[in-house]
């Protein structure tokens, strides 16, 4: 099957995706005072409504129906629930508490987190140059565990929840549309929402929506928006662009994020920082130009086989 071809409109696309959620740390500042633990149920209970708009203006094209008809896809979607509700917490917790660099380090070395998934997931025999690039990666992530005095647990957390979140989507097939996966695992995550609100209640400041003004209760109704427009855009952007520009634009959120963290909250950035954020973009230009490489080679046309010598007949 052919890649399709770069187009203006797919570039924007991808470009809004990965812009929006870049400025994602920007959109969690302004919902202070609301925590972590309550901005991420809301955002669970509001996409599940907005995907339920979807769903309604859709009439039956995100397969809805289909899927919860299927035990398979069932059981995937709470697994790519777990796992996204995991990533959402510790990026909320990593916003919210001075460490968006490192949550924008995670998804830095989230790509070469996927190539290692490969070779463990799906026995995938890696080239060297992958190889290679997974090999740098480990050296930075050991130059930062020496800097922090511990290993960069946020980001690791977040590069392996979205790893493990893609080769399980992956495994739920094409058939699986955005709205209707979304859909399907914020349902399973309703009663941890659920109880997660129960819980901030129960605490002295209780539940911030409808407390904090107009403006903020706007803000957090905004969340389900928020969550599900980037993946749209993403879905219809991927239909429109081959992969290997896909792979360059994906690092454009990380590297709006880390901007954000270092050159307007002030986040620290030692030399040892430095270093192993170096090290780490090294690497993603070695896996980026193998690829590269790889799928050129790929699509260069094959000389024709020799013909089989067979024994020689006379007529």
């Amino acid at each position: 099957m052919t890649e399709p071809r770069p187009s203006s409109s797919g570039l924007a696309l991808a470009i809004g995706a990965y812009g929006l959620w870049g400025f994602l740390p920007v959109y969690f500042l302004l919902l202070a005072p609301s925590g972590p633990i309550e901005i991420v149920a809301w955002r669970i209970l509001l996409s599940l409504v907005f995907c339920g708009l979807l769903i309604a203006v859709m009439r039956g094209a995100s397969g809805v129906g289909r899927l919860v008809r299927d035990p398979r896809i069932l059981k995937l979607s709470l697994l790519a629930g777990i796992l996204i509700a995991v990533n959402w917490h510790v990026y909320l917790y990593a916003s919210l508490n001075g460490f968006i660099v490192e949550a924008a380090l995670g998804y830095f070395i989230n790509p070469i987190v996927t190539v290692a998934l490969g070779v463990v997931l799906l026995r995938e025999r890696l080239r060297p140059g992958q190889w290679a690039a997974v090999g740098i990666s480990l050296v930075a992530v050991i130059v930062l565990a020496v800097g922090y005095g511990e290993l960069p647990w946020i980001s690791l957390v977040l590069a392996f929840s979205f790893g493990f979140y893609g080769y399980v989507k992956n495994r739920m097939g094409p058939a699986v549309t955005p709205v209707g996966g979304l859909t399907l695992e914020t349902a399973w995550l309703v009663p941890i929402a659920v109880a997660e609100l129960v819980w901030v209640a129960s605490l002295g400041g209780g539940i911030t929506l409808g407390q904090q003004g107009a403006g903020h209760a706007v803000l957090l109704a905004l969340a389900g928006v928020v969550t599900a427009v980037p993946l749209l855009l993403f879905a219809a952007a991927a239909r429109r662009l081959p992969l290997s520009v896909m792979g360059f634009v994906q690092y454009f959120a990380p590297l709006l994020q880390f901007a954000f963290g270092v050159f307007v909250m002030g986040e620290p950035m030692p030399p040892e920082r430095w270093a192993g954020f170096a090290l780490v973009w090294v690497a993603l230009v070695v896996l980026t130009a193998e690829a590269i490489r790889h799928r050129r080679r790929s699509r260069a046309p094959q000389p024709a086989p020799m013909p089989e010598t067979g024994p020689v007949t006379t007529v």
